[in-house]
C-alpha cells in the first residue's frame, strides 16, 4: 500500500511568511510590538536579593582584583625581557 505524504509547510516557508507579514507592518505598528515584547522579558526579570546582590559584587571585584594583579605582573615581566633582550640602559624597573 502507497504511503499518503502530508505536504506540511518546512520552516523557510514559515520564516519567510512571517517576514512577509512583519515587512507588511506600519513603523508604529513594529515600535509597538518591539515596546510590548520589551515589556514582555522585563516581567521574567528576576531581581536578586540584598544578600545576592552583595555576593554577585563582592565575586566581581575580587576577580577584577586578581585579573589586575597577573596583568601586572605579566607587564612588568614583560617590560623586563624586552630591557634584558635589547639592552636598554636608562630604563629602571
Amino acid at each position: 500500500m502507497a504511503r499518503k505524504v502530508v505536504d506540511e509547510p518546512s520552516e523557510d516557508v514559515v520564516a519567510i511568511a512571517r517576514a512577509e507579514r512583519q515587512a507588511r507592518r506600519s513603523p508604529f505598528a513594529r515600535i509597538a510590538l518591539f515596546v510590548r515584547q520589551v515589556i514582555a522579558e522585563l516581567r521574567k526579570v528576576v531581581t536578586p536579593t540584598r544578600r545576592e546582590l552583595l555576593g554577585f559584587t563582592t565575586v566581581v571585584l575580587v576577580f577584577v582584583i586578581i585579573m589586575m594583579a597577573i596583568v601586572g605582573v605579566l607587564d612588568y615581566a614583560f617590560s623586563a625581557l624586552v630591557v634584558f633582550i635589547f639592552g636598554d640602559p636608562s630604563a629602571v624597573l
